[in-house]
C-alpha cells in the first residue's frame, strides 16, 4: 500500500489517500510523529498501528477537553469519548487521566453528592441513584452519602418554601409531592414536612 496523498482537514485531522483513493482520516500530529508522507509504503500491520496511535491521541485530547469544562466520573468520561473514538482508545485515555490524577471517582462522588443534596435538595436515595447513573459504584456512593449530615425534612421544607409556598392549593400540593418524589423522598417524609410547613414548625 502506498500513500499517494495527504490532505489537511479540520479539527487536527488529515485525509489519507492510499493507492490513489481516499482511505481514512488520521490525526495529523500522529502522521508527523510517525514520519508518514506521500510516497511512503505501508503494510497492514503498520497501517493498523498508525490507526491505533491516531485513535489514542484523539481520545486523550477529547478527554482533556472534556475535563477542562467540568469533572467527570470514569464511566461518564469513557462514554463521552466513545462517541467519537473507539472503546479501546477511550479506555486507555481514561486510564491515563486517572494516572495523572485528573479523574478520580471518589473526589467526583464527594463533590457531586454535596451539589445534589445541598444545591438540588435531593434525598440521599435520589442522590445515590444519580451517582450510580453517573457511573459511581453502589458501595462508594453509599459510603460518600453516609458522611453527609442532612435533615431530609428540612430539605423538603426548603424546596416547598422556595418553589411551592402556596402548598395549601390542591393543584400546587400535587405538583410539589410529584417533584419531591422525583428528588427521591418517600411519601411519609413528604407528608410530615408538608404538615410542619403548614403549621409553621
Amino acid at each position: 500500500m502506498k500513500i499517494t496523498e495527504i490532505r489537511p482537514r479540520r479539527k487536527g485531522l488529515s485525509a489519507v489517500f492510499i493507492d490513489g483513493e481516499y482511505a481514512l482520516a488520521l490525526d495529523t500530529q500522529t502522521l508527523l510523529e510517525h514520519r508518514i508522507d506521500v510516497g511512503r509504503e505501508l503494510d497492514d500491520e503498520e497501517l493498523h498501528d498508525l490507526i491505533e496511535s491516531s485513535n489514542e491521541r484523539r481520545a486523550k485530547e477529547k478527554a482533556l477537553w472534556l475535563i477542562s469544562y467540568r469533572s467527570h466520573s470514569k464511566k461518564e468520561l469513557r462514554d463521552k469519548i466513545s462517541r467519537t473514538c473507539d472503546r479501546n482508545a477511550a479506555e486507555k485515555a481514561v486510564e491515563r487521566m486517572e494516572e495523572l490524577g485528573l479523574v478520580n471517582d471518589r473526589d467526583y462522588a464527594e463533590r457531586y453528592a454535596q451539589t445534589l443534596i445541598f444545591t438540588k435538595h435531593m434525598s440521599r436515595r435520589g442522590a445515590a441513584m444519580e451517582l450510580r447513573r453517573r457511573g459511581i459504584d453502589r458501595e462508594l456512593a453509599d459510603e460518600v452519602l453516609e458522611n453527609i449530615e442532612v435533615d431530609e425534612r428540612e430539605q423538603i421544607q426548603a424546596v416547598i418554601s422556595r418553589k411551592y409556598p402556596n402548598i395549601t392549593d390542591e393543584k400546587i400540593r400535587r405538583r410539589a409531592v410529584a417533584a419531591l418524589q422525583r428528588l427521591g423522598y418517600g411519601w411519609e417524609d413528604i407528608k410530615a414536612a408538608i404538615n410542619d410547613f403548614e403549621s409553621g414548625d
